[in-house]
């Protein structure tokens, strides 16, 4: 019986245009995403250095580029969060412990929270029992550690947690520490539908 479910958050609760940040960094005059900007996202996705330092690291690659336009390309990926998948998760959280693991950084939480208001932020985070972001906890998925971490934290067993994220390697990660899962796709489903989801698991 499945007794706690865990979520990713971009693209299963709030939609993302995963080209946006590119495109729009591109207008300010960037050649293009590459190895060591990536792995500047990464330290900052594990809060190993802070926003300023990350915001100024791309400016480095656009310097004619001022940091609030940096910081607003780097927002453009976030879209908008469906009222249903609100409500749908406050109904799932009176029947399961809900918890949040998702690889993001302070600057996409702020703009979250300021997308939506303060208010409907806080009833969503109001449904887990904890939110766990990467920046905070210093780990981020696929590492198996980041799973391992909340399990511990919380008591849970591997075959009891279900797991939704709309990344692979995030899926294989999880499956292989023995959690059962279901790799949404953004596309085509909705996280609204879990419930049917979690009946081709067992109850």
């Amino acid at each position: 019986m499945i007794e706690a479910i865990l979520f990713d958050f971009g693209d299963v609760f709030i939609n993302l245009d995963k080209e946006a940040t590119t495109r729009e960094l591109k207008k300010l005059g960037l050649k293009d995403w590459n190895k060591e900007l990536q792995e500047l996202n990464f330290k900052y996705e594990v809060g190993k250095i802070d926003e300023l330092e990350f915001i100024s690291g791309i400016q480095k690659h656009i310097p004619n580029a001022e940091l609030s336009d940096i910081r607003n390309a780097w927002n453009s990926i976030l879209i908008d969060f469906p009222l249903e998948r609100l409500e749908f998760l406050q109904l799932l959280s009176t029947r399961y412990r809900l918890f949040l693991l998702s690889n993001t950084d302070q600057t996409h939480i702020d703009k979250f929270e300021h997308l939506v208001g303060q208010s409907f932020a806080r009833d969503f985070y109001s449904c887990f029992d904890k939110v766990y972001f990467s920046y905070d906890i210093k780990l981020r998925k696929p590492d198996e550690k980041a799973f391992k971490f909340i399990l511990n934290n919380h008591n849970l067993a591997p075959k009891k947690t279900f797991f939704v994220d709309d990344n692979e390697d995030n899926i294989k990660s999880a499956k292989n520490i023995g959690i059962q899962t279901w790799h949404i796709n953004p596309q085509t489903e909705d996280v609204t539908q879990l419930l049917d989801k979690l009946k081709t698991v067992y109850a």
